[in-house]
């Protein structure tokens, strides 16, 4: 993530305990890791759209901010937390654009793009939205694999850091969790709200 993890766990603990220097000094070595991530999140945004990159990792940072019920660990535990809240932002965006809205039932869903937020089409982003919290409550680690990945930018690696497993399980989890939502938005007959994914690892 372009810096050392020790730095950014010694300035988690500095924050904790109201260090004000060290929140600066750690918003100097996250912003451009976070500001990355919100590049990817609006990549099919028009330059001229309302809600743009800085503008979302201020509000990403301010939400990380003030939650005071956050005891901080280390670097992979700050970058898991931006993934929720990264999905939040985008999902209250997204229905405050077009609450109703939803994907016609002959247009497939990409599963690589459907997390990419876009004013023009809002549906999508939701739509994988409310299957992940149906996955959650099948196989929740499934669930966070693709909010690490998709809304939070880690790598399979760095998953596995977080999650406690190996780059490997991480990567059939991943796997497994593509095909399912496939299914889930995409799949004949509707969605398999009652199949759990098939874990062989």
């Amino acid at each position: 993530m372009g810096s050392e993890p020790g730095d950014i766990t010694v300035l988690l603990r500095r924050v904790q305990t109201g260090d004000r220097k060290a929140e600066a000094d750690l918003m100097a070595i996250v912003y451009d890791q976070l500001h990355r991530i919100a590049r990817q999140q609006l990549r099919r945004e028009r330059p001229d759209n309302t809600l743009q990159p800085t503008e979302l990792v201020s509000e990403l940072y301010l939400r990380l901010k003030l939650d005071s019920s956050v005891t901080w660990q280390d670097r992979s535990h700050l970058f898991a937390l931006a993934a929720t809240n990264m999905r939040r932002i985008l999902v209250d965006h997204a229905r405050a654009r077009n609450a109703q809205k939803r994907p016609t039932a002959d247009r497939r869903i990409d599963i690589d793009e459907a997390y990419v937020y876009s004013v023009e089409n809002p549906a999508d982003l939701l739509a994988l939205h409310e299957a992940l919290e149906r996955l959650a409550r099948i196989d929740p680690r499934l669930e966070k694999v693709v909010e690490l990945k998709c809304f939070g930018g880690l790598t399979m690696k760095e998953i596995g850091s977080v999650l406690g497993f190996t780059e490997r399980t991480i990567k059939s989890d991943w796997n497994m969790a593509r095909a399912w939502l496939s299914n889930e938005l995409n799949g004949p007959g509707g969605p398999a709200r009652d199949a759990p994914p098939d874990r062989r690892s």
